[in-house]
Parts: C-alpha cells; sequence; structure tokens
C-alpha cells in the first residue's frame, strides 16, 4: 500500500495527515472522520485560556492525524509538535492495572482477597480488597489533597523529594478514610501508590522492570519510561508549566522533577503515538487475556449524566455521538493529558496541554474526544464551557477557582 505525507500549516497549528486505505471498525461499520478544524479549534481556545501549547493525535490503522499548536518551550520559543515526550500524569494508572491484572491471569493475585495478603505492611482496614483498589472504592483518603492544598508551594516542597511507598500510605492512613470499603467511587492516589507496593512486593523487582518486561518492551514504546527518581525528559519533549492559584502570577517551569510523590499512580512518561499504541492494543486484548480485559471494562457510573464511568484502572466516556471510548485522563504538574480509544481499540486519540491548575483549559482540552471520534457536527463545534470550581486527579477533593 502506498502511503503519503501531507503536511500543511495553518494559523500557526501545525496539521500532518497520513493517508491510507479507510480502516474499518471489527463490526465492518467505520467512523466519521475526525473534525480536525475543531481539533484546531480546541487548540487555539486552550492557548487563549492560558496553554502555552497543545497537541493531538490520532491513529486508526494506517492513517495517522497530527495537529500540534503553540510552544513546547516558552523560553526557546519551540513550536510544539506530536512527536515530543511528556509526563502522562494518571493515564499511568493503566500502566500499573495492566501488570496488576497481568499477575492475576497468571494466578499470583486474587482481585477479590483483601490486599494486606500481598502487602508488606497492612492497611488499617483488611476488608479493603485488591479490586477496591484498582477501582478506587477503598475508601483511603488521597495524601495529595494535602500536599497539594496550595498548588505551586506544595509542588516545591516535593519537587526534589524521595518518597517510599511507605512513606506515602502512611500520610493517607493518618487520616480518616472517604468511606467504606467498596461503598463508593472516591478517586484517590492512594490506591494506585498500594498497588506499586504490592507488585513489587509480590514481585520482588521494581515497578519500573514490571513496565519493562510487561508493556513497554513487547509494545516496542520506544519513547515511554519510567524514570523515577530521575527529575529530566530524555529526547525531544514538550515542557510543563504549572499555574499558580494566585492566576497574576506567571507560570512556573514544573518539567523537572522526582515525580515520586506519584510513582505508580502518576509517573510515566510517554508520547502521543505510544500511548494510543498501549490503548490500541489493551482494548483489542493483546495485553491481557479475555476475563482480565472484561473485569477491567466493567465500568460503573461515577457522574450524575452516566457518561463518565471507571473500571479497573480504566476510565471510559460516552460522547455525544453515542460513541464510548476507554483510556484515562492524567494531571500531572505542567501537563494534561486526555488518551482514549475505541471499544475494538480501531481508533486511538492523545491530547496534551502543557500547563495544568487550570480547569478552563482542561475542560476545554476534552473537547478533542467529540472532535476525533464523533467528527464534524454541531456537538463538536460547541466551546467548553468553562469551570467556575474545578478538580483534578491530584487533589481531587479540593476544589479550585
Amino acid at each position: 500500500m502506498r502511503i503519503k505525507d501531507v503536511s500543511l500549516v495553518l494559523a500557526g497549528s501545525t496539521l500532518l495527515v497520513t493517508l491510507g486505505a479507510s480502516p474499518a471498525l471489527a463490526d465492518g461499520s467505520s467512523l466519521p472522520s475526525p473534525d480536525l478544524a475543531a481539533v484546531r479549534t480546541v487548540h487555539r481556545t486552550a492557548l487563549s485560556q492560558g496553554a502555552p501549547g497543545a497537541l493531538t493525535r490520532i491513529d486508526e490503522g494506517f492513517v495517522r492525524y497530527h495537529v500540534a499548536t503553540g510552544e513546547a518551550d516558552t523560553r526557546a520559543h519551540t513550536a510544539m509538535d506530536t512527536g515530543r515526550r511528556f509526563r502522562v500524569g494518571s493515564v499511568s494508572k493503566t500502566f500499573t492495572a495492566v501488570v496488576l491484572l497481568q499477575l492475576a491471569a497468571e494466578g499470583r493475585v486474587d482481585l477479590d482477597a483483601p490486599a494486606n495478603r500481598y502487602l508488606p505492611e497492612p492497611l488499617p482496614d483488611d476488608r479493603i480488597t485488591v479490586r477496591h483498589l484498582l477501582s478506587h472504592r477503598s475508601g483511603l483518603y488521597d495524601y495529595t489533597n494535602d500536599m497539594f492544598y496550595d498548588t505551586v508551594p506544595g509542588f516545591e516542597a516535593v519537587r526534589n523529594k524521595v518518597f517510599s511507598y511507605q512513606e506515602l500510605i502512611d500520610l493517607s492512613t493518618a487520616r480518616p478514610p472517604n468511606n467504606e470499603p467498596g461503598a463508593a467511587y472516591s478517586y484517590s492516589n492512594t490506591n494506585f501508590v498500594v498497588l506499586g507496593q504490592l507488585v513489587e512486593h509480590l514481585t520482588g523487582t521494581p515497578i519500573a522492570t514490571q513496565y519493562q518486561q510487561r508493556v513497554f518492551a513487547p509494545l516496542r514504546l520506544r519513547n515511554t519510561s519510567y524514570v523515577h527518581p530521575r527529575t529530566t525528559l530524555s529526547g525531544s519533549y514538550a515542557r510543563g508549566y504549572l499555574r499558580p492559584d494566585d492566576t497574576a502570577l506567571p507560570l512556573v517551569d514544573s518539567t523537572e522533577q522526582t515525580a515520586s510523590w506519584a510513582q505508580s499512580a502518576g509517573a510515566v512518561i510517554s508520547s502521543a503515538k505510544d500511548l494510543n499504541r498501549f490503548f490500541s492494543a489493551l482494548l483489542s486484548g493483546e495485553l491481557l487475556p479475555a476475563e482480565q480485559l472484561d473485569a477491567m471494562t466493567t465500568m460503573i457510573p461515577v457522574t450524575a449524566d452516566g457518561k463518565q464511568s471507571y473500571g479497573l484502572g480504566l476510565r471510559a466516556r460516552k460522547l455525544s455521538c453515542g460513541t464510548t471510548v476507554y483510556g484515562h485522563t492524567g494531571t500531572v504538574q505542567g501537563y494534561y493529558t486526555y488518551a482514549f480509544t475505541t471499544g475494538d481499540g480501531a481508533r486511538s486519540m492523545t491530547s496534551l496541554a502543557n500547563t495544568s491548575n487550570n480547569g478552563t483549559v482542561n475542560t476545554t482540552l476534552g473537547a478533542t474526544l467529540d472532535a476525533a471520534f464523533c467528527g464534524s457536527g454541531p456537538a463538536t463545534a460547541k466551546s467548553a464551557v468553562p469551570a467556575r470550581g474545578f478538580t483534578e486527579d491530584i487533589a481531587p477533593q479540593v476544589t479550585r477557582r
């Protein structure tokens, strides 16, 4: 098959489309083509709201779409492009969940057993199961609520610190739980820190080794790494810019950090190409046996309208056109990420804005989902509603303004 690359530059946005045969979904039907004009509009809106740059890459078979806008580095005025690496934040949770579910498939972990069976130091409630941790239903308090109550001072206090898993877990268990185990969904980074400790205790190897052997290497994710506690990104990357709570202050370059406060809950570094490959492989059955993939994709609604739901380390979004996509959002200081794919892994999309602590930008960036998976139409042309008060994957019980 002959493939042709077409590159266009439109009003500060770079658009690259790689053309091949029009792919079809597993049931023989086709999604509408992505609305690239809507993607560009989302990017420009995000920049007007304070993001230095944005990128979106969409992959479907031999067809690839690239849209990049703004700057990857505001000091050097380096243009953003879709090949750059970045910190993926809570998208890391899906990598951790895959490792854990592979261990379950091997008979080494029972999802419905008490997590304490596999931990070096017990949690205070023996009723918390491995499944509760994977689904954010353990009730464990999220220590990041306290750590980042004041956004920039909190970040600077831990930027170069190296924590053990147990130190982070102790910060959580020193506070009352959010709810009884299994009673309710309550997003908490503590859950996936506990799972990282569980994996390391069970296997006797670092989580970095498990990621590499079970996911990165088999999928040839050459731009994906877990370098904790090293502070730098290698190769071509986008710098991250954290907005202070006092929005009159300038953005803070937050690129270099240990990310030790997050570890298995949020310290993976990747690229749009690799994230699309990862989620496509996951949903198409390359990484997990059917039983474990079914468990992971058994979704429970987490919003009143039922449009957002959570499985085991995996989010689902029902879009305006009725299509449901699976993946995860990510927030880490200086970076917002959306990485999602269709239920069969046929079309995948990753979007990034290189800022955080800006709920309006985060809401706006989410509109790339409709543009990528639903195509053109009124729904994708709507402007995102600015957030009056917002919460994030970091400090999820703290409302920002």
